[in-house]
């Protein structure tokens, strides 16, 4: 334990930007090894219920969450950027205006936004829900329903085997089928069957037989649990009879402001058709009988990663290694680009005055996936490789990542695409073309693809000028090396930047 305490700060702190709610988790880390949670703080933002028909977040709903956010902010205020997490799910996936959003949002908590792709959120929370579970031999199914998707998990122990996420929650069933506040019989029927046809396509997958036990969690199954437990339809979790006994509490009382039950929250109440809905549809297509309710989810599951990112068991590694078995990467060209990518880091970290070490750990990733395309075809390889790594299911990584890694690849060689760096999240713009840089002179320099070490070297990059300077008479040496950094310097040019080299 000693070895992780000397890595690890003292609090740590994860936040879910949700559809319907903000939350955050502010936890210690114990001497046995294991968080112990200090702090929660929740708003009902509703942010996916801000989402016109263009797509875009309103301003209402904007101001509910950058107040939300204000006081979020006061709480980490103390804490390093390496002890904090931010993620926001399924609105800042599909909204149109998420890029303005989060560069206001990030002003205000002093920390980055990663916004995570449905399967990731998937995988956080199944470790969340994981860890606060004991150990039994089979499968489990885990089950979130959140604001604007849902998503469903098969697991064994601690490893989720299964995951999908679904454009289907709360939220955005609420705004569909119940957004005049009226609960009629027909309306909750409609509702059921539009999500049963979004899970339909995956029922196989997760229906009964394929897993020993289920477990829900999120607030609308939090919620659901603590009303049928209160109205004592239920003892132990939610059962199917107590769906059906809620679903008929909420027709018979005809509308959203006359739903008076024990265990309902006054937040709660505006989705609470929406969210009853999906859940119904899910029990019906998978054939659940009864289902278990975890209080641990996605925040929790932000944490537990995060610790393992400051302890270098980053799940980011793992996922790196299986693409590069899984497209046939040359493992050795791979670890060449890697090494010389990082020798230039250290290099030009000594005069340049961008600051490179947050993107190291991307940029040696992209060093190994660079050549991530060439399974498809060599012509054209650092596109096809940059489609890749854009739209895979990368685990541990957030949108933002892989646009970045996906940048980084396309421009790597031949044409250094400034329009692909420029529509990243602004945090990455500028130092992802200084990466890019370095990254095209690491394959550059290892396009002979040969084990011949390289000399010692500097590099300087001062504003938009980066100098190269080598042992006297080894470019007269290697010919190749010499007319490639000739073509180099135009494409730099045509880029903005001047390349030098002697």
């Amino acid at each position: 334990m000693s070895d992780i305490k000397q890595y690890l700060p003292e609090t740590v702190a994860a936040i879910d930007l949700g559809s319907n709610s903000f939350h955050m988790i502010v936890a210690r880390l114990e001497a046995t090894g294991t968080l112990s949670i200090i702090d929660r703080l929740r708003d009902s933002v509703r942010l996916g219920g801000g989402l016109d028909e263009q797509g875009m977040i309103d301003d209402a709903a904007q101001e509910r969450a950058f107040e939300c956010l204000e006081a979020f902010a006061q709480r980490i205020s103390g804490l390093p950027q390496s002890a904090v997490r931010v993620a926001g799910t399924n609105t800042l996936r599909v909204a149109e205006n998420a890029r303005a959003f989060v560069n206001r949002a990030e002003e205000i908590l002093n920390h980055p936004i990663e916004i995570i792709a449905g399967r990731e959120e998937a995988r956080l929370i199944y470790l969340g829900v994981a860890h606060g579970l004991a150990a039994k031999e089979g499968k489990r199914l885990v089950v979130d329903i959140g604001g604007g998707s849902t998503e469903f998990i098969i697991g064994r122990g601690m490893q989720p085997l299964r995951r999908e996420s679904l454009y289907t929650g709360c939220v955005s069933a609420n705004r569909r089928f119940f957004n005049d506040g009226i609960i009629s019989k027909k309306a909750m029927k409609v509702a059921e069957t539009d999500a049963r046809l979004t899970l339909f396509p995956h029922a196989t997958d997760f229906q009964a037989g394929n897993w020993n036990e289920v477990i829900g969690c999120s607030g609308t199954i939090k919620a659901i649990r603590n009303i049928v437990q209160e109205q004592g339809w239920c003892l132990n979790g939610i059962s199917i009879k107590a769906l059906q006994k809620l679903r008929k509490a909420l027709i018979d009382a005809g509308s959203i402001d006359k739903l008076k039950l024990a265990g309902l929250s006054d937040s709660r109440k505006p989705v609470l058709a929406g969210g009853l809905s999906v859940l119904l549809a899910v029990f019906k297509t998978l054939n659940i009988e009864q289902m278990q309710v975890s209080d641990q989810g996605m925040r929790e599951g932000l944490l537990y990663d995060l610790v393992g990112r400051i302890t270098h068991h980053d799940v980011r590694d793992a996922t790196v290694d299986t693409a590069m078995s899984k497209w046939g990467v040359d493992p050795e060209q791979a670890a060449r680009v890697t090494r010389t990518v990082e020798y230039l880091c250290r290099s030009a970290s000594k005069h340049c005055s961008i600051d490179l070490e947050q993107g190291k750990p991307l940029l040696a990733w992209a060093s190994k996936l660079h050549e991530v395309g060439l399974q498809i075809s060599h012509n054209n390889y650092h596109k096809h490789g940059a489609y890749i790594l854009q739209n895979a299911d990368m685990q541990g990584f957030s949108r933002q990542e892989q646009s970045l890694l996906a940048a980084l690849v396309l421009s790597h060689r031949s044409k250094f695409r400034i329009s692909a760096f420029n529509q990243l999240m602004k945090p990455f713009i500028k130092p992802g073309k200084y990466m890019c840089i370095l990254l095209r002179l690491a394959v550059l320099l290892h396009r002979g693809r040969t084990s011949e070490s390289l000399p010692e070297f500097d590099i300087i990059i001062d504003n938009k000028n980066i100098t190269l300077t080598f042992p006297a008479g080894w470019l007269d040496e290697h010919s190749m090396t010499l007319a490639d950094l000739i073509k180099e310097i135009n494409y730099l040019d045509a880029a903005g930047y001047k390349l030098s080299f002697e």
